[in-house]
């Protein structure tokens, strides 16, 4: 597994397939992103996860990171 990039939920350890960039837009400007990675299973929970917080959220494949 060494190498292989790891989902960001809590305790997953599927392989991540997912970026998915965010801010907090009351705390930093348009120049501060986040990035989190997410598996497939994962990824739409992660993302209404950040847009349930009215945060800037944009997702794409990781192999385009």
């Amino acid at each position: 597994m060494t190498g292989e990039i790891v989902c960001s939920a809590k305790g997953c350890k599927e392989h991540a397939t997912w970026v998915i960039t965010w801010r907090n837009p009351r705390i930093h400007d348009a120049t501060r992103k986040k990035q989190w990675v997410a598996c497939d299973g994962h990824r739409q929970h992660l993302e209404a996860f950040l847009t349930a917080r009215s945060f800037p959220v944009e997702v794409g494949p990781l192999e385009t990171v």
